[in-house]
């Protein structure tokens, strides 16, 4: 026992060293329903935390965050994190290595000549924008989503909103926040990839698309320039300004956090989860399931063509990335897991959620490797990867089918990956190729099952940390570290030799029967949305 003492001693002390010669890393993530804060120290492990819960409101039509909010939160979270460094490490932190700021992309935040706000923060949540994405897609020829900063600005243009004529800057809640701290107006490359499309061989503004939005915008716009209203691109490790006075009292009224400190180019949540995952070099991806599901390629070279399906963003050192996103997740398995849940309930079991969660995986290996003739649709909303406006969550079957419990419950998981599949298919078709796949989310809590069931969806093999990691406000941290360390080695690099080195990760290879079998689903899957189609319209 000693030993073990001795260790948690040791790294308690090195942890307290690390807090009073301002060698730890702030990393601050504005989620859409969480704030979080957290102090990374020498071993990128997290040392002390803290968190904000926060909601979006409608105001008139439109999703927003007000920017009160914003400050109002940030404080809370960056004194809930001083309080927790104090209890655990006995220190205030006072300086600080670095700090990094990320938040969810895309929106609209718009700034006149004199940096007032001119509306309401609109967030990506809102989906106004159809006639402007629908333009600029067929423009540039490029996929400009909804929820993207151009879209949102060009539809003020179409609908000449009466704030066009004053708008000076526009950026997202990453940038916003950023300039605040730091009298900045700067955007990290992956961030600023979700407000206009990036050049992955500039790593800037893709200069010919911005030539053509000039023309179409010429006389509507209040400058000649669209880049001369966004933010300045920059790439992970460059410098990014430091922590004004202003800005170390908008964070921290109490003085605690001294000016000074410098900050790495703030980004969106899209590039801390791939630094959270490891994943920025080209040929590794990462999947996140959750309510939605969606994966992150690293491309080796540009798509040939435009998908609707495909977004392309990139990692914060600017190399371009296909996002596949799914509206529809694990959600539908998990009522199906509260329905199983008040049976054993009801049967006099005690088991946790957790522990049926687990039961009903473990079954799902059971079953037939094509799910025995079962189909499930998981659609409890749209899914624009298929072209449905609406869900209907579905379970069909032929009569000559094996309803069991395994094939139930591995279709539902399969059901889960299907549309991901579809998308992942058009990538597969654009000659990309992929060579691991790290997945997070709840659905990996329970070892091996979802895994390799996701391993045959992909057939590639599926790489899952054994921490469940920090998410996005530790992936900020990690990019603000990069910086501090002085950006040497290119940020792949640094994060499997530095951050990664000493990770416990488990790698799951597609087997070649789960493979064959999802194949032959995946096929009836796609045949049977016309049912799925047919009952959006009838139900």
């Amino acid at each position: 026992m000693a030993h073990h003492h001795d260790d948690a001693d040791t790294r308690r002390d090195a942890a307290r060293e690390a807090l009073e010669q301002g060698r730890a890393t702030l990393g601050i993530e504005l989620g859409s329903t969480r704030i979080k804060a957290v102090l990374v120290g020498d071993d990128h492990a997290v040392l002390a935390s803290g968190g904000h819960a926060w909601e979006n409101q409608l105001v008139g039509r439109t999703w927003t965050y007000s920017l009160d909010a914003v400050w109002e939160g940030l404080r809370a979270a960056v004194a809930d994190l001083i309080a927790d460094t104090e209890q655990q490490h006995g220190v205030r932190p006072t300086s600080l290595a670095a700090i990094g700021v990320s938040a969810m992309m895309h929106g609209y935040l718009a700034f006149d000549g004199d940096d007032d706000p001119l509306v309401p923060f609109r967030t990506w949540r809102n989906t106004s924008t159809g006639p402007a994405a629908a333009e600029l897609t067929e423009l540039f020829g490029y996929n400009i989503p909804l929820r993207w900063s151009v879209a949102h600005l060009h539809q003020a243009v179409l609908d000449a909103e009466p704030h066009v004529p004053d708008v000076r800057f526009v950026t997202t809640l990453a940038g916003y926040v950023h300039w605040r701290l730091t009298g900045r107006k700067v955007l990290g490359v992956g961030d600023a990839s979700g407000m206009f499309p990036v050049d992955p061989a500039t790593h800037d503004y893709d200069a010919d698309l911005l030539a053509r939005y000039d023309a179409l915008a010429a006389d509507r716009l209040p400058v000649d320039h669209l880049r001369d209203l966004l933010p300045q691109v920059l790439v992970a490790g460059q410098d990014a300004g430091v922590l004004t006075d202003e800005g170390a009292a908008l964070l921290d009224p109490t003085g605690t956090l001294r000016a000074g400190t410098p900050l790495c180019p703030p980004e969106g949540d899209a590039g801390t989860g791939m630094v959270a995952t490891a994943s920025v070099a080209p040929r590794t991806a990462n999947i996140s399931v959750g309510t939605s599901i969606f994966a992150m390629v690293v491309l080796e070279k540009p798509l040939a063509t435009v998908h609707h399906e495909i977004d392309l963003v990139t990692t914060p050192a600017g190399d371009l990335v296909a996002m596949v996103h799914c509206n529809n997740g694990a959600s539908e398995l998990g009522e199906w897991a509260g329905v199983f849940g008040r049976f054993a309930t009801a049967l006099g079991s005690d088991a946790g959620a957790d522990e049926v969660f687990r039961v009903l995986l473990r079954e799902a290996l059971e079953g037939e490797a094509d799910g025995g003739g079962l189909l499930a649709y998981n659609y409890l909303a749209g899914e624009p990867v298929t072209g449905l406006a609406e869900g209907r969550p579905l379970i069909v079957r032929t009569p000559d089918s094996r309803l069991t419990l395994a094939n139930f419950v591995r279709t539902q998981v399969y059901g889960a990956f299907g549309t991901l599949s579809l998308g992942m298919r058009i990538l597969a078709a654009e000659g990309v190729e992929v060579d691991a796949m790290y997945a997070h989310g709840g659905l990996f809590r329970t070892a091996g099952v979802a895994q390799r069931l996701l391993a045959a969806a992909v057939d590639t093999p599926v790489a899952v940390g054994r921490t469940a990691g920090e998410g996005g406000a530790w992936g900020i941290a990690v990019l603000a570290g990069y910086l501090a360390s002085g950006a040497s080695q290119d940020l792949g690099t640094y994060l499997t030799t530095q951050v990664f080195a000493d990770a416990e990760i488990e790698v799951v290879a597609p087997d070649p029967a789960d493979v064959a079998g999802y194949a032959a689903w995946l096929e009836r899957y796609e045949a049977g949305l016309a049912v799925e189609r047919t009952a959006t319209e009838v139900l």
